[in-house]
């Protein structure tokens, strides 16, 4: 019933575990004071799930190496911001410090495999790149 070729990334453990982590960040801001809804709920929130979507997009795209390292190099990027965003979060008491390790080992966790997948697209699906 399903496209398999849409549905594919959402295997990717990469996806997965960045997906998982969006979830959590969203649990866990939820407690974050009303002033910062503008601010750093909105913004960690968005960054977490942008490395989501720049993962799935960039997967679609996979078959041209430049436009799925592109896509993957994008979501490497916000993974980073979702990093300092968490940071922010501890410093302001809005994250305990053992929360803080949790999440910031998984964020470490995610730039990991997109950095594999930036380093082999061609385990992905790309072309080779000559």
């Amino acid at each position: 019933m399903t496209d398999n070729l849409f549905m594919d990334f959402t295997s990717l453990i990469a996806y997965q575990k960045a997906f998982q982590l969006a979830m959590e960040i969203f649990e866990i801001s939820k407690g974050f004071p009303k002033e910062e809804k503008f601010s750093l709920t909105d913004q960690i929130r968005r960054s977490s799930r942008s490395v989501c979507v720049n993962i799935g997009e960039g997967y679609r795209k996979r078959r041209y190496v430049a436009h799925f390292v592109s896509k993957l190099s994008d979501a490497d990027m916000e993974n980073a911001e979702t990093l300092i965003w968490i940071s922010f979060a501890n410093r302001c008491g809005y994250i305990s410090d053992e929360k803080t390790e949790d999440l910031l080992q998984k964020v470490g966790e995610v730039g990991k495999l997109i950095g594999y997948m930036i380093s082999h697209p061609e385990k992905f699906g790309s072309a080779h790149s000559h």
